[in-house]
Formats: structure tokens, sequence, C-alpha cells
């Protein structure tokens, strides 16, 4: 099997410029989770950059500060962890062409 080299750059190319063009796109989806049946609201970008933390006054009790410190960072971590899923399926969907370049092993 041979590689074409010039196909192969070409192909590069345009995969760098996709890949580019996804993390500005990613910058501006955000996605939300919730924590404590909805008490607890955090929406993160693709960029993991988090954009908003919503609290129900409801949940507010200064005598368990904890719980709601907990609640926050489930919400988050959740809305975390969606925002990289989003990321790895939006970029996965540019690098996964790799394998279509001819090179053993990608």
């Amino acid at each position: 099997m041979s590689v074409n080299p010039q196909k192969m750059m070409k192909q590069m190319q345009k995969m760098q410029e996709d890949m580019a063009r996804v993390q500005t796109e990613l910058q501006e989806e955000t996605v939300s989770a919730t924590a404590g049946g909805g008490a607890v609201t955090a929406t993160v970008s693709g960029g993991l950059e988090i954009k908003a933390i919503s609290i129900d006054p409801k949940v507010v009790d200064p005598e368990d500060v904890e719980m709601l410190e907990d609640t926050v960072v489930a919400a988050v971590n959740e809305a975390m962890r969606q925002a990289q899923d989003l990321a790895q399926k939006r970029i996965g969907a540019i690098t996964g062409g790799l394998s279509g370049l001819g090179i053993p092993g990608l």
C-alpha cells in the first residue's frame, strides 16, 4: 500500500481547519445538568467553561450549607462530563477520518 503525500497533506490541512472550526463552535455550545431534584442547575460550554449556576432559593438552608455545596458540585461535575462528551463527539467526527489516509495504525 503506498501513501500519497500530497493527498495526505491536503487531508491533514482540512482536518486542522475543521478542528479549529469545531473548537470555536464548542465555545458557543452549552450543556446543562441538574442535581438535587432540580435544586441546582449548572451550565457549561463545550470549551469546559462554567457559564451559569442556578440555585432554587427554596433549597438554601443556612443550617445545611454543606448539602447545598455538595449539590452544586454534583451539578457542575455532571455538566462538565456532558460537555466533554459533546466535545469528544464533535472532534471524533473529524479525527475519525484519519483512517482514510492509508497510514497503518491510524
